[in-house]
């Protein structure tokens, strides 16, 4: 790769907001991030009113501060913390257990989660920035309780 081929490499990298984690350039989540429902396809799984997500991603530490509004009941607000590295994180949501991986495939943040509630379920996040660094796209596999393909679009707020 030659010097102006690299140049042009980092400028896209900055203009999409990137930061690093595990010595590679990855999407920069860090921000506030509002789901819009009628962008989103819920499928058949749970259905938020609303959700409010704010994103601390430092290095392989990243903090996901969730309120959101179900349609079945009251908002809430959780936060889920996790490392960006593979290890086994263990976080609590609405008084259910929740163990997760996290880790980077390419440009995508993936999680994958094991809830351990009245019914068990297993779920895999698959986190993704857009070019322009403006809107993230949550593709979600639910399998236990509820099997489901749900796409949840967010936009930026700061």
């Amino acid at each position: 790769m030659g010097y102006g081929e690299l140049a042009k490499g980092i400028a896209f990298a900055l203009m999409l907001t990137c930061g690093l984690a595990n010595g590679q350039t990855k999407p920069n989540l860090n921000g506030v991030w509002k789901m819009d429902p009628a962008r989103s396809d819920f499928s058949t799984g749970p259905v938020s009113e609303s959700r409010l997500d704010k994103i601390n991603l430092d290095g392989v530490n990243l903090k996901d501060t969730i309120t959101q509004k179900l349609n079945r009941g009251g908002e809430s607000t959780y936060a889920m913390i996790y490392t960006i590295d593979g290890k086994e994180c263990v976080n609590h949501v609405r008084g259910n257990l929740v163990k997760a991986t996290a880790r980077w495939e390419g440009d995508e943040l993936v999680i994958d989660s094991k809830v351990f509630a009245l019914r068990h379920a297993d779920i895999q996040d698959r986190w993704a920035l857009s070019a322009d660094g403006k809107t993230i796209t949550l593709r979600r596999h639910m399998t236990g309780a509820v099997t489901a393909e749900q796409t949840l679009i967010f936009d930026r707020q700061q």
